[in-house]
């Protein structure tokens, strides 16, 4: 049920605020921009959801500062840290390639402005973690497996650009 409130709550947000703006620039734009929009909302809910439940609870808990010593798990040999490391730099591969393609198509997307966001997202959920939940820490091992999935997207992104461009001028051709 708790899950439900936020995906309501992401949902009517897309309906009546982003639906509309996007479809007025055209298909291509609404689809990509759906598809970020999808990707970063599945991220929500694997890191941080749910989030409207436990705002009214946000200091019944202590908040345990982040970690800032680099992939201190793999040296000391602690939990399922490989697991962890791969599925972070999966997790970011798809906003890697996705959001240079939000960006207009008459400039060249730039790979500083990508890793940048993206640095941004992951340090944000990162402070985020342990306020909206108390079980769940901060770790700049994350931040670090995060971008360096989407610098793998933004070099997929480079890789696959005539093909997306030209899948999605089809698109934007479809009346």
């Amino acid at each position: 049920m708790k899950y439900l409130i936020d995906f309501t709550a992401l949902i009517l947000l897309y309906v009546f605020v982003f639906f509309g703006r996007w479809k007025s620039k055209g298909r291509d734009v609404l689809l990509v921009n759906t598809l970020l929009y999808t990707y970063l909302s599945f991220v929500l809910y694997f890191t941080l959801m749910p989030i409207i439940t436990a705002l009214p609870f946000l200091l019944n808990h202590p908040y345990k500062p982040m970690n800032l010593v680099p992939f201190i798990d793999v040296t000391m040999g602690r939990g399922d840290f490989l697991r962890q490391i791969v599925l972070n730099v999966i997790m970011t591969v798809p906003f890697g390639f996705l959001f240079p393609l939000t960006r207009s198509r008459t400039a060249h997307a730039q790979f500083g402005r990508t890793v940048f966001v993206c640095f941004l997202m992951s340090l944000c959920i990162e402070l985020l973690q342990p306020l909206i939940n108390g079980f769940r820490t901060a770790d700049i091992t994350d931040v670090i497996t995060n971008v360096t999935g989407g610098i793998l997207g933004y070099v997929l992104y480079v890789i696959f650009r005539p093909i997306t461009f030209w899948i999605l001028n089809k698109v934007k051709a479809k009346h």
